[in-house]
């Protein structure tokens, strides 16, 4: 694979630390919520930092198979959701929601939209099969088997 770009980013202190880009465009502090035990103090967490980063990705994505089947997705948002909690082995997982509002869409054009850039979206990439993520057009899940999205009519 031929490497684009590569972010980095430096953290002292862990979930109540401090976090920054090498570049500095990115600056924040980090709290621990209150559901995990934490103080639920004015910094972001890692949650909220990778349902926004996932979120831009998978739109991006969406965006460009719309722009392919000249479909209008310009005013659609993609909200994630990120959850975490114990595993059960002594260790913690995540669990994703997407969901995708359009106005301009119809329903079945929106579900497409949906499977295809999750199968295009480098986030969506690097987690299948490791992260149970639950597609879902205006609140409504599109199916899923075996990890495999299966677009309902």
């Amino acid at each position: 694979m031929k490497i684009l770009y590569t972010a980095e980013a430096m953290v002292e202190g862990g979930r109540e630390g401090h976090g920054r880009t090498s570049d500095g465009r990115l600056n924040v502090e980090l709290s621990v919520p209150q559901g995990m035990g934490g103080t639920g103090g004015s910094g972001t967490n890692p949650e909220q930092l990778f349902a926004v980063g996932y979120a831009a990705c998978f739109q991006s994505a969406l965006l460009s198979v719309a722009q392919g089947r000249k479909l209008d997705a310009s005013d659609s948002t993609i909200t994630a959701r990120v959850g975490i909690g114990p595993t059960g082995h002594g260790g913690f997982g995540l669990t994703v929601a997407l969901d995708l509002r359009a106005r301009h869409l119809a329903r079945a054009d929106a579900e497409d939209l949906m499977a295809r850039a999750h199968e295009r979206c480098p986030y969506s990439n690097a987690i299948r099969g490791n992260v149970d993520v639950t597609l879902t057009v205006d609140g409504t899940p599109l199916e899923q088997e075996d990890g495999v999205t299966h677009v309902s009519r």
